[in-house]
């Protein structure tokens, strides 16, 4: 008997090791959407991207702790220390620290959409809404405690559940068509678009952008690898999977977007974005393929957005998150058949309806909430306040005090 628990604890024990690191790789691909935001945006607004990261991620924090979570999984925190621990040692409060940087994704997706012109204060309101409800109400009916409903409707008509398992759609899917609506509402920066045509503004700082496109890579073996849960559950398919899906979002950007760096390093993350829902099931030829073609609309998503339809994203967060996200669900109801070398197991109408229906609650969810922000206390800075740039109108100190000075 003792034996049997000192076995059990040390099991408990190595679980909770295993998800707090993956929690901590996680946590450290902020850092990669902060400097792939600095490197994309111009000096004058580079303070703003890092704070306002930082910002949302402690919010989010605390919102999804009191309620976010428990929305999700209806697993409370409000209890004594001592009983917190009772449950295999506290692993529910390790499996929140890790669900929390999912859910603290969205706004740092977001933050890249609406850049150089949105208000602090606002947007780090909208952050709160978005994962303190509306991403914990759709993760609790694809993974949580609602699971049975949804996932019940797709299994009757597709003859399988939706299928997502590390958060193309839950995630990323969500989090970029919820910016669609505020990059829409805010409109276009000053000077982006003239007399109807399209006038690039450079981005600052390519080494930033790589770095951050570098974290972000390296975190995501985390963020797929990790949600296993359980290191008994964990996959070396996931993990070659996520690294050739990734590799063959370079190589097609490096065709596709003519060796343009930008193309290239938001590539590799297009990459890994469609992978993660069926990356436990692919074979990692179809996971190269699936990466590759992720790359493929996130090129030529972002030129048609940006030239032909005029929406100023400026990381082009809705083809990256958005767009891919949905491909990656939609993609392991392609690739995850045994007859193109998968698991088996999925449904390509479920994946197709699952996918579909987080495009559909985002883009509800999104104007709702962003058009009640605009008409209530404004989303938009000044003309002044743009012309001057967040950094000095927000934090009243730009990224290069020094030069400043002299």
């Amino acid at each position: 008997m003792e034996a049997l628990s000192m076995a059990t604890g040390l099991r408990n024990s190595t679980d909770v090791l295993f998800l707090m690191l993956g929690a901590v790789m996680v946590f450290a691909m902020h850092a990669g959407f902060a400097f792939l935001e600095v490197g994309t945006v111009r000096k004058k607004s580079q303070v703003n991207a890092f704070v306002k990261i930082l910002s949302d991620w402690s919010v989010s924090t605390i919102v999804y702790f009191l309620v976010g979570f428990p929305v999700a999984y209806g697993i409370s925190f409000l209890k004594p220390a001592d009983q917190l621990m009772a449950e295999a040692q506290g692993y529910d409060l390790v499996h929140y620290f890790f669900l929390l940087c999912f859910a603290a994704c969205i706004p740092a997706i977001i933050s890249g959409g609406i850049a150089e012109r949105a208000k602090f204060w606002p947007q780090l309101a909208a952050g709160a809404i978005f994962v303190a409800l509306v991403y914990p109400l759709f993760e609790s009916f694809i993974w949580g405690k609602n699971a049975s409903i949804l996932q019940g409707f797709f299994k009757s008509v597709g003859g399988a559940d939706f299928h997502d398992y590390a958060g193309s759609v839950v995630v990323h899917s969500l989090g970029g068509w919820l910016a669609l609506p505020a990059v829409l509402i805010l409109g276009a920066r000053t000077g982006r678009y003239i007399k109807g045509r399209s006038n690039p503004i450079p981005v600052s700082n390519i080494p930033f952008l790589a770095l951050g496109s570098w974290i972000l890579a390296i975190g995501w073996f985390g963020f797929n690898v990790m949600s296993a849960g359980h290191i008994q559950a964990i996959s070396g398919l996931v993990a070659i999977n996520s690294l050739l899906a990734m590799v063959g979002g370079v190589l097609f950007a490096l065709v596709a977007g003519k060796n343009d760096p930008g193309f290239i390093h938001n590539g590799a993350l297009a990459g890994l974005i469609a992978v993660c829902a069926g990356s436990d099931l692919m074979h990692p030829m179809a996971a190269f393929l699936t990466g590759g073609i992720a790359s493929l609309i996130f090129v030529y998503g972002f030129q048609v957005e940006q030239f032909k339809l005029k929406i100023d994203d400026v990381l082009g967060v809705w083809p990256l998150h958005g767009i891919c996200g949905t491909w990656g669900g939609i993609a392991a109801g392609i690739f995850g058949y045994k007859e193109l070398g998968g698991m088996g197991g999925v449904s390509f109408v479920s994946q197709l309806l699952g996918s579909l229906s987080a495009v559909v609650f985002a883009l509800t969810c999104g104007f709702l909430v962003y058009f009640v922000l605009n008409k209530t206390v404004g989303i938009r800075l000044s003309k002044e306040d743009e012309f001057a740039g967040p950094d000095l109108a927000i934090h009243n100190i730009d990224a290069y005090p020094e030069e400043q000075v002299k």
